[in-house]
């Protein structure tokens, strides 16, 4: 429970930050959440083995959840950065931040089951067990790209070098 919240979670500050990038590029916003989108729904089908009928079926339908996933986390994000711009909270702050997470919990494993529901209608069992590994993996893999550096990000040949090793394993 605690993987899956924290994958949810993840995903949910990922949209965050794109559509935060979005915004702070006004010109080239629709250009940015449609590639966002492109290559995240190009790395599902690919991960997951989605026919062309099951992707057309699958994806738009993918792709709602994940956009009501985040609209039903707006609410905690919001009062989370409001708290974040006080200097102290009260008690009351503190507790309406707590029960705001676990509401958002529940509306989140409510909307996840409602939408896997739905899935089960397109895939088979074991392409829904592959959706939820490829999303988990997509995210991984979006979080890891952040961290690297700017010159890392472009040589997609090399992984990015963390512990200051060579590329044959050893220390500068």
């Amino acid at each position: 429970m605690k993987k899956t919240f924290l994958l949810t979670f993840i995903v949910a500050a990922l949209f965050n930050m794109v559509a935060g990038l979005a915004q702070a590029q006004q010109g080239n916003r629709q250009v940015l959440g449609n590639a966002f989108w492109e290559r995240r729904n190009n790395f599902i089908k690919a991960e997951v083995g989605l026919t062309a009928d099951e992707a057309n079926r699958f994806i738009p339908l993918e792709n709602e959840f994940k956009q009501k996933m985040f609209e039903v986390g707006r609410e905690c994000r919001n009062l989370t950065r409001e708290s974040q711009n006080k200097q102290k909270m009260t008690d009351a702050e503190y507790l309406k931040l707590t029960d705001c997470y676990l509401d958002n919990r529940i509306r989140e494993a409510q909307t996840e089951k409602e939408y896997f529901e739905k899935f089960k209608k397109i895939i088979s069992p074991e392409k829904l067990h592959k959706y939820r590994e490829a999303d988990a993996k997509f995210s991984r893999e979006l979080v890891n790209n952040m961290r690297r550096t700017p010159t890392e990000r472009n040589n997609t040949n090399r992984p990015a070098n963390r512990n200051n090793t060579n590329q044959s394993g050893n220390r500068r």
